[in-house]
């Protein structure tokens, strides 16, 4: 079965990932959900989104098996109790909260900040999130739900084709560590609860119960913004209602164990505007099962790259991608961020509406990637690319979408020198060597 979303259809169902954006401390209602049509520029109010373009039921069944437990603590702390006996959704809630951070990502470019949630795997302070929910953030501030206290939070890798980053607290001890559950034996119809910092509204947080309706689920999340997408699989769907800010957050069986990871939802109704009038009717839910979030997270903290886990800092190149299909830019956005401007996965950036750093319009001819401009003093503007210009190879290899440069660049690290090809609006042919630079997290 397959369903297709469209976000800039009245009526038709709108995807998002549940982050959820504000601007200049301003919080969003919790009960409101957010269309996935981006506001007028300046993007200042609005967290990066993926549309949910498709929907596919894979064959019902366990999902993916996975490394289960807690990691290795290096500080005491407390693991959050589980029942043998169902537990009612305020029990649930008062079992998991203390387990749970709230994520705020600011990038400094844009001037804007964006909120979502993390959960805390060891007691001095990694934590398990949404890769979107730290896209482009030039600083991440964590405020741990169990003693109340805001960190400051240092990516330690992603793993953007999957949605996964890990997060450390800085100077954290002592914190209150999640119950892990064995996704591998969810089932459908069991009952759930979805837990996070829905509306970015902070504090305590939302609760929503529901049932698992569906097991090893495909969706296909599109930037809202760019040619760009990834295919999330093998994920958990739930009616629970998640909302925007609750990306990062718990989802959790009867006994207190999370079992996943809230991710992405998709819903009939249209935005409620910030007063918070009319009714939410989403009508599906994803997470990413615990068992495949916790297996990346340990290769991230082993430190172990590989060709979709990046490590450490990212690489940025400074070259803002034209969208396919589309033959001019409206602008550009600040280094990363809402995904707009030059940071984004990989350090390259998709066209946005923000900070204006440069104007111009850009080719696709269908055998590279069109280029709608550079940051200036950027390793790309240094190298000569200019708007119109079409990127045809990156470290040695032929790219010819965004994803392919995004999928090159998750090897490189920031000081490291890298070749791109590229066929300037004359049709002439040039190669160079750019060291990269450092850019903000994606």
């Amino acid at each position: 079965m397959s369903q297709t979303y469209d976000p800039n259809e009245s009526g038709q169902g709108q995807g998002y990932l549940a982050g959820s954006g504000f601007s200049g401390g301003t919080d969003y209602p919790g009960g409101a959900t957010f269309a996935m049509a981006p506001p007028p520029p300046p993007r200042r109010n609005h967290k990066r989104g993926l549309a949910i373009t498709g929907v596919v039921a894979l064959a019902a069944g366990a999902a993916a098996g996975g490394l289960i437990g807690s990691m290795n603590h290096n500080a005491v702390g407390l693991v959050t109790a589980t029942s043998k006996t169902a537990l009612s959704t305020s029990q649930i809630a008062s079992r998991v909260d203390p387990a749970l951070v709230d994520i705020v990502s600011a990038d400094g470019d844009q001037q804007a900040t964006s909120a979502g949630t993390g959960i805390v795997l060891t007691s001095n302070g990694l934590v398990l999130t949404n890769n979107h929910v730290i896209n482009g953030a030039t600083s991440i501030k964590v405020t741990d739900i169990g003693n109340g206290k805001t960190y400051t939070g240092k990516v330690v890798g992603y793993d953007a084709s999957h949605d996964v980053a890990v997060v450390q607290m800085q100077n954290a001890s002592g914190l209150t560590v999640a119950s892990l559950g064995n996704s591998s034996t969810v089932q459908t119809g069991n009952n759930v609860v979805a837990l996070g910092n829905a509306g970015g509204k902070g504090g305590t947080p939302s609760v929503a119960a529901g049932t698992v309706t569906a097991l090893n689920q495909s969706i296909t999340a599109s930037d809202e913004l760019s040619s760009s997408s990834e295919q999330l699989t093998g994920l958990i769907e739930t009616n629970a209602d998640i909302q925007p800010g609750d990306s990062g957050g718990s989802l959790v069986n009867a006994y207190g164990q999370v079992i996943g990871m809230d991710t992405a939802a998709s819903s009939g109704s249209q935005s409620l505007g910030q007063s918070g009038a009319g009714q939410s009717t989403t009508t599906q839910a994803y997470a990413i099962p615990i068992n495949d979030a916790l297996s990346i997270a340990r290769q991230i903290e082993a430190g172990t790259a590989s060709a979709d886990v990046h490590i450490g800092a990212t690489a940025f190149l400074g070259v803002e991608i034209q969208p396919a299909g589309q033959s001019s830019s409206n602008g550009f956005g600040g280094s990363g961020g809402s995904g707009s401007g030059f940071g984004g996965f990989g350090g390259f950036g998709d066209q946005g509406n923000g900070s204006d750093n440069g104007s111009g319009s850009g080719t696709d001819t269908g055998s590279g990637v069109g280029v709608a401009g550079t940051l200036s003093g950027s390793p790309a503007a240094q190298a000569g690319l200019t708007q119109g210009d079409e990127i045809t190879a990156l470290g040695g290899q032929s790219v010819s979408t965004p994803e392919d440069i995004s999928h090159v660049l998750v090897k490189y690290h920031p000081g490291e020198s890298i070749s791109i090809s590229w066929v300037d609006q004359n049709g002439q042919s040039h190669t160079s060597n750019v060291t990269l630079a450092s850019g903000p997290a994606a």
